[in-house]
């Protein structure tokens, strides 16, 4: 017997809908390419997508095509978001850090038709147009007056396209199922695998972002969501402030620390998200300033982990609550996060700081298990390492294409990657990459562990931890540290920091000093790069 309740397709476009009916005033308010702050609201956004829509459909584009977008988070980048998802095509968000040949790699293998880019990009895509020959127009995110004089043929104003519409333009109904938006990996090894999100996908998990006990945005939020939309759909915060009716503010080409604050004070903003590197930025300016964040209610901190340090200053100093949370583009991304649950709460400050280092419980749309080498299930008891799966309502079920073969085990279950531990109470913590994990005499080694109680060193910038050579245990952790400007810290001193927060097994055989440490196109160390440059390093202790 079936039920008898209506069944309505969880469309994309469903939210924008919402969004004009009930919170059509509510601001939007963007830094562009161009220097402007442009204020607008869900109303106007609402018009400007269908708009978007009338605008591909003239050029020709069909229920399905794949649209690259190349372009920062701005009011524009959002219309076109949801225009192009909302018409039955696919919004494929193209990340602008990755190498050349990596984007050309991606928008050829993405079959991408229109190209919708801002001005920051023109440059990058002019060196690959040769390469882009699937490419039928260049659709440029700004105004007749802004328009760029360019070597790329087949060029059109995006502001001159939605200038020609009405927006009378209904959204089309097809099934939930259907493919609203594709991410590919940053590809650190081999070329980069495509995630196409489906419109259930991305409306379940908006709905779970807006969860109390995931990221809690309401109505009454200001929500700045500071990772970029190439960043798998900005953590799909922008789907869910549209889905609350939350006051949109998104700083366009912006990220430096001076321009972050004023943003977050002048609008108000009570939620906000972006990778630790941003964070310290922030941190750091407020120390060097004096100056107080007096609006901001909630930081997420995610792909990468959070030092101790870095919540301790947010929650303690300044009064923050900070919650750590861990995904994958794979996952859309959100997989936990480091709200505190009622036991959390009910422990000492230094305890629930604990919980918070790890990165967080499940929620529900997301199940987790661990797993050893032979596929077997692992407890969780907080001590054991095993390979984190998951299995849920909006994770993987293959590679666009194909790409990467079957992805999933016999159960469900999909490889994150990732070897974690879950403790009594549901709180993951990410231990290593399955192949950056340390396995010294038999027995692994945490190196994210050590990264994050180095960084908690007043002196050191950045740390990263790698294993090097070691006839007798195969291999032993090298910690490589990027000093603070002006620092004349010794390795001694980081080491004697570390020792008190890890097991004597753990601690460093040995402190390297560099200038920089590699990083991928998600800002994420790249230890590939690393071990290759330190492949012939000799530990004082052989």
């Amino acid at each position: 017997m079936l039920g008898q309740m209506q069944n309505r397709p969880l469309l994309v476009s469903s939210l924008i809908e919402h969004a004009e009916t009930n919170h059509a005033s509510v601001p939007i308010v963007s830094l562009t390419v161009e220097g402007e702050k442009v204020r607008t609201n869900y109303g106007e956004l609402a018009l400007r997508t269908r708009k978007v829509a009338q605008a591909l459909e003239k050029l020709g584009a069909q229920h399905g095509d794949r649209i690259g977008t190349l372009a920062w988070n701005t009011h524009r980048h959002v219309e076109a978001w949801y225009g192009i998802s909302g018409m039955g095509c696919v919004t494929h968000t193209i990340n602008p850090r990755l190498f050349p040949e990596q984007i050309a790699y991606i928008a050829t293998h993405a079959e991408d038709r229109f190209l919708l880019l801002d001005l920051s990009f023109v440059p990058i895509i002019e060196g690959l147009a040769d390469q882009l020959k699937n490419i039928e127009a260049f659709i440029i995110l700004t105004d007749k007056d802004h328009m760029p004089d360019t070597s790329l043929s087949n060029v059109l104003c995006y502001e001159e396209l939605l200038g020609a519409e009405n927006g009378n333009y209904d959204w089309p109904q097809f099934d939930e199922n259907t493919a609203a938006g594709l991410c590919y990996t940053s590809g650190t090894t081999g070329n980069p695998k495509g995630v196409l999100y489906s419109h259930r996908s991305n409306v379940l998990h908006s709905f779970a972002v807006c969860f109390v006990d995931t990221l809690a945005i309401s109505s009454k939020d200001c929500v700045l969501p500071i990772v970029p939309m190439f960043h798998a759909n900005a953590w799909g915060m922008p789907y869910a402030a549209t889905a609350a009716g939350a006051k949109l503010t998104l700083n366009g080409p912006h990220f430096d620390a001076e321009t972050l604050h004023k943003l977050l004070e002048d609008e108000k903003v009570t939620m906000t998200a972006a990778v630790p590197t941003v964070w310290l930025g922030l941190l750091n300016y407020l120390e060097e300033t004096g100056r107080r964040v007096d609006h901001l209610q909630r930081v997420t901190i995610g792909g990468a982990a959070a030092p101790r340090s870095m919540i301790e200053a947010f929650e303690v100093k300044y009064g923050v609550e900070v919650n750590h949370a861990w995904g994958m583009t794979e996952m859309s991304p959100l997989g936990t996060v480091g709200t505190l649950t009622a036991a959390g709460l009910d422990l000492p400050l230094q305890e629930q700081i604990d919980l918070k280092t790890k990165q967080g419980h499940g929620i529900y749309g997301v199940e987790m298990c661990l797993m050893d080498d032979d596929g077997n299930q692992l407890p969780r008891d907080g001590k054991t390492f095993g390979h984190l799966m998951v299995r849920g309502h909006w994770v993987i079920s293959s590679y666009f294409k194909g790409d990467g073969g079957d992805v999933l085990d016999k159960d469900g279950w999909f490889d994150t990657g990732d070897v974690a531990t879950i403790d009594p109470m549901g709180y993951m913590h990410i231990t290593d990459r399955s192949k950056d994990v340390i396995k010294s005499g038999g027995e692994w080694i945490s190196t994210i562990d050590l990264e994050n109680a180095a960084v908690g060193h007043p002196d050191v910038a950045e740390a990263a931890v790698i294993g090097a050579y070691h006839p007798k245990w195969d291999e032993r952790p090298l910690l490589i540290v990027v000093k603070k400007a002006g620092s004349d810290v010794a390795g001694d001193a980081i080491l004697d920091h570390i020792r008190p927060q890890v097991a004597k097994w753990w601690m460093p055989d040995d402190v390297a000093f560099v200038d920089e440490i590699p990083h991928s196109a998600t800002g994420k160390i790249l230890k590939t790069a690393l071990r290759e440059q330190f492949k012939d390093y000799k530990l004082p202790t052989y």
